[in-house]
């Protein structure tokens, strides 16, 4: 296992996921290669649009919200289990307190939850969508899911646009090889220079009328995924704002 510090996100490291009886409205099913997928909205529509979850895999908050979006776009949401048959990062774990908590997150990093081996999973998953008939895939990721997203998003991918709210592992350089269309949506733990490099970018590249882009400079890392608070009302107002966005964007790409 990898000693190697692969996140270096504070808020992503210390905040808490939050615990939530939401229930979700979707089902778990084997699609592609994977065992299990929450998959939610429709039997059956033109397009999709995937999910890429946080390190504390599927948590009723992140299924809220493709339950919400399934219902504004009225198109199937695919959550993959990225972490089958391992197990996502124990709750109780975390924050990580002692060095040696701290080294087996860094270790989650390095492992089951390294980028280079979630990227390949979710590109082949985005190429399994389109040939089952998907004529257009999207896909937003979450903290740790949003450096999958984004690097996923660059030459020969399969996906059309791609979102990511609160990303871990901001960098500049994964956005300049992005191809298709981007939103980015950071709390105030994204670091804010990373993004306005990464906004200028947007600004500036030939698909830039389509990119969208957001501050929630009052919102901690987390908050549109487990680690979201929907009983505080600031955090539910950003929540909702947030995934309305990622529909309009959606809505608007994936036309």
């Amino acid at each position: 296992m990898s000693t190697a510090v692969h996140n270096t996100n504070q808020g992503c490291c210390s905040n808490p996921a939050v615990q939530s009886d939401y229930q979700p409205k979707g089902t778990i099913k084997p699609f592609g290669d994977f065992k299990r997928v929450y998959v939610t909205g429709p039997a059956k529509s033109d397009n999709a649009v995937v999910c890429v979850y946080d390190i504390f895999g599927f948590f009723p908050q992140t299924q809220k919200g493709a339950d919400m979006l399934a219902d504004t776009l009225n198109t199937t949401i695919y959550m993959p289990d990225f972490f089958e048959p391992d197990h996502p990062f124990p709750i109780e774990k975390f924050p990580p307190k002692t060095p040696e908590a701290k080294q087996e997150l860094q270790d989650f990093f390095g492992g089951v939850a390294s980028p280079p081996k979630n990227i390949e999973k979710l590109v082949t998953f985005g190429k399994a969508l389109k040939s089952a008939g998907a004529k257009q895939v999207g896909v937003y990721g979450f903290c740790w899911g949003g450096k999958v997203t984004v690097a996923s998003a660059g030459a020969n991918t399969p996906f059309t646009a791609a979102s990511i709210v609160h990303p871990a592992m901001l960098s500049v350089d994964d956005v300049e090889k992005v191809t298709i269309p981007l939103a980015i949506y950071i709390s105030k733990d994204e670091p804010v220079d990373e993004y306005k490099k990464i906004v200028d970018i947007l600004s500036k590249n030939t698909f830039h009328s389509k990119n969208d882009f957001a501050n929630y400079s009052n919102m901690i890392h987390g908050w549109a995924a487990a680690r979201a608070d929907l009983k505080n009302e600031e955090n539910l107002k950003a929540f909702n704002d947030v995934y309305g966005k990622l529909g309009e964007f959606f809505k608007k790409n994936l036309s």
